[in-house]
This record gives C-alpha cells, structure tokens and sequence, in this order.
C-alpha cells in the first residue's frame, strides 16, 4: 500500500480549511491551483469538497472542469456533482451522470438519489422519476428521509397527488418541508380546501408554511382569505420576510386593500427587507401602480437602492395603464443611461405608452429597434400594440400589412382591431378583406358572416349577400341570435 506522506495529508487539511473559509467565493480559482500544485488533482475527497462549494455557488461549469479530470471518480464525487447540478442545473446533467456512474460500476449510495428526485421534479419528468422510485425501492433506501422528501416533491410537483399521499402516510417522521410540499401539491391538483386543511393540521410551521399557503389563497383568487392568514401569522408571533411580502402585496392591491398593503410596506422598510431584496421593491411599486398612486410608486422607485428590468417594466406598464404614458417613454429612454437593458416584457409596456398617446413615429422606432439593437424578436403582443396604434391613427392599411408580413399566425384579435379601424377611418374595401381574414381564421364563427354580408348590403352588392348566405349553409353555420343581416 502506497505511504501517504504527511505533507499531502497537510495540504489536503489546508484546502478543506480554505474551501470553508469567508474568502471561497473570491479565492476559488486560488483554491484550485493550489490543490493543483500540491497533487491533490486526484483526491476525491479534496475534489468532492470543491464541487460542493462550486454548487453552492452557482460555479458548476468550474466543477465540471475540476470533475471532468478525475481518472477514478468514486461514489462520493458523484454526489456531489449530482447534488450541485440539482441546484444549479442544467438537471439533464444529473441524469447523465447517474449513467455515466452505473456504467463505471459505481454503486448509488443513499445520498445518490434524492438530488436526483430532485432534477425529475424541476423538469417535471414524472416518468423518469417513477424509474428512480423503482431503482430506490430496489436498493432498500426508500426509509431514508431526504428520499421520502424527494418522493412527495416529485409527485406533488406533477399533480399526482395520491402517488405523494402514499409516500407521505408512509413517513414515520414528518419535516415542516414535506407538509408545505403536501399544502402546494394539494392546491397544485385544484384541491385548495384539502390544502389548507393540511396546513390546519400542521404541528409545526416556519415562515415558509404561510409562505406557501398565501400563494395558494392568491392563485386561486381567494384573496381575502389570504389576508386573513397574514393577521393569524403576525399574532402567532412569526416575522414575514421578503417572499411573504411579494406574495400579499398583489393580493392587497387586488383587493383595493391600500391601508393592508401599506402597512406590509412599512414593515417591509423598517425590517430593511425593502433595501436588501430588489424583489420586495419591485412588489411595492407595483403594489401602488395597480392601486393608481403612480406619484407614490414613482417616488418609492426613485428610492430603490438597486434596479433591475423588472423595475423599469413595473413602472413603465404601470405608467401606460394609469394615463402617464410620455413619463413611461420618458423612462424607458432613462433605462439607457442606468444600463438596464430592456426585455420584451419593456417594450410591450413602452409600445402601449405609444399607442395611448398616438406616437406613431416613435412606436416605429422602437418596434424597429427591438430586432435590429437588442436582438429581441417580436411577439404576437408587441404586433398587437402596433396595430392598434396605427389603426388607431388612421394608418390602416400599414396596420393591415403588418398583420400579413408577421412571421406568426395572427389571432382574430388582431384583426378585430383592424376592423374597428376601418369602420372608424371608413375604409370599407380594406373591411371586406379583414372580414374575410377573420372568415379563414374563424369560420365557425356566425358573427364574421354577418359582418361581411351587412358590408356588401350597405354596398348593395345583392349578389355578394346571397353568396354569404350560400357559403353560411355550405359550412354549417347558423347565424347566432341577436346578429342581423340586411337583405
């Protein structure tokens, strides 16, 4: 047997201390040449360490650098790659590397598969997932509890509920993680009674239980109820942090709850939740933007610390939404100059700015910019915000063009707005041919028929009338009550 000489041994206790020390994350690259420079390259306890510090992280292609020079990877490398890329994906890559595993005749080990339930679940990939529950329930590791764990969140995760009660019953102990899984999973399947009688039944919670069963409430419009809950939940004497925030101040600001959602604000300032998470900001100034206090939203952005392109958004849709539509141009020119880079989420937002306040030529700018400067190809919305405004200012036939020369299938929507342009600017040849555009898209669709028949009528082109009606009973389509057609 080969002598490990004490220097390695000291080396090795040098580079576990520093993996674990206050510097990792600025002194990883150090880390990994010294280990280098003291042939640790091939120590799978050094390198299982390192990819673990990697995953948490968020440095796995540096940990698969590392792990890609190992000549004898054993199971514990293994779990550690696979755990990191549980966490910070791609999570194919667990897959392939719990083949390449087995194909080098390496055993999984208890630690092996939860990571993995854990990929199947963030790719919904339920039947793989039942192949994992089969290889588990092969190797006798279905007792371990991070594997039950991982088996209810896979199930509940999918919606296949039952599957996660029946691994759920059979746990002899219950963490506060897998009820919380069980409350979502419940109200995932549509079941949000059966949720929040779980959450009843709960022995024990943490911040994340309430977390959970408020977004829950908020998804299913139970809004309300939700609110109620946040009153229990401070009583209880537990302090919300920043996704409680995020999760009630929609649910205030649908409810037209100003004097709820301001408080959750002043909590959220005083426990600095509002200065440390550009998520909690966000939620604040879209709180008072759909609450229609855009100079309170205005002035609690200008407040924020730190922004990301959320922030503009919320505030630039908010702006179109509440007749500020120049301040939201204004702003989005302001990204530039702060170095957000805007998605297509913005220029939906500036584009509605454009059309509310009949910016032709700068809407055109900013729809030919979006291919050309950023690279963003145009979406079915940011035509629709085009067309409306361009029908909007009597430039229908540009909007009938646009709609023909869009590289995807436009909706009747569209064309509807189209229509609604031609009837307003009186542009009644371009109404024929909308009619008939509307016709192909729908032609099960009664109420096109008579559009199109009424157009010929007030035209008096008879003929055009009976071959509508003709082309009605050809298809099998029968004028719907409370339409008329002359003639």
């Amino acid at each position: 047997m080969k002598r490990i000489s004490s220097s390695y041994l000291q080396a090795e206790r040098t580079v576990l201390r520093l993996l674990h020390g206050r510097e990792t994350r600025t002194r990883l690259t150090q880390i990994h040449a010294y280990f280098l420079r003291h042939g640790l390259d091939q120590s799978n306890q050094v390198l299982a360490h390192f990819v673990s510090v990697c995953g948490s992280l968020n440095r796995m292609p540096h940990a698969a650098r590392v792990f890609a020079q190992a000549q004898y990877p054993n199971v514990i490398l293994f779990n550690a790659m696979i755990k990191g890329h549980s966490l910070c994906g791609p999570f194919e890559r667990c897959l392939d590397l719990f083949s390449a595993m087995k194909g080098r005749g390496i055993w999984p080990d208890e630690y092996t598969f939860a990571p993995l339930l854990k990929s199947c679940s963030s790719l919904g990939d339920l039947r793989l997932g039942r192949g994992l529950h089969r290889d588990v329930l092969v190797a006798g590791f279905v007792r371990f509890a991070s594997i039950q764990i991982g088996l209810v969140e896979l199930y509940a995760g999918c919606a296949e509920i039952g599957d996660a009660q029946k691994v759920f019953d059979e746990m002899l102990h219950r963490e506060v993680i897998v009820w919380n899984l069980m409350v979502r999973g419940f109200c995932r399947a549509g079941d949000v009674e059966m949720g929040l009688e779980i959450f009843r039944r709960m022995s024990e919670r943490n911040v994340a239980s309430w977390n959970t069963i408020f977004s829950c409430l908020g998804q299913s419009g139970r809004d309300r109820e939700a609110l109620e809950l946040f009153d229990e939940m401070r009583k209880q004497g537990f302090e919300p942090d920043e996704v409680t925030v995020v999760s009630l101040l929609p649910v205030c600001a649908r409810l037209g709850a100003v004097d709820a959602g301001q408080q959750i604000e002043s909590y959220a300032e005083s426990s600095r939740l509002l200065n440390d998470f550009i998520s909690v900001g966000n939620a604040v100034i879209d709180f008072y933007c759909k609450s229609g206090d855009m100079e309170a939203s205005m002035r609690k952005f200008r407040e924020m610390p730190r922004k990301n392109v959320v922030s503009f958004n919320t505030m630039i849709t908010g702006m179109a939404f509440n007749g500020k539509d120049r301040q939201g141009v204004k702003l989005f020119e302001e990204m530039a100059t702060e170095g957000v880079i805007p998605n297509d989420v913005t220029f939906v937002g500036v584009l509605t700015c454009c059309s509310h306040t009949g910016m032709v030529d700068r809407a055109r700018e900013l729809f030919a910019s979006m291919s050309m400067d950023h690279q963003i190809e145009p979406k079915l919305e940011h035509y629709g915000c085009m067309v409306d405004l361009l029908g909007r200012s009597g430039c229908v036939r540009e909007a009938f063009d646009l709609i023909r020369k869009m590289p995807m299938t436009p909706n009747a929507a569209l064309w509807g707005s189209v229509l609604s342009a031609c009837r307003t600017h009186g542009d009644k040849e371009l109404a024929e041919l909308t009619v008939k555009e509307l016709i192909n898209l729908e032609p099960w669709n009664s109420g096109n028929y008579v559009l199109l028949s009424n157009l010929y009528a007030e035209a008096g082109r008879w003929d055009e009338v009976e071959k509508v009606r003709v082309q009605m009973r050809g298809r099998c389509v029968h004028k719907v009550a409370g339409y008329s057609a002359v003639g």
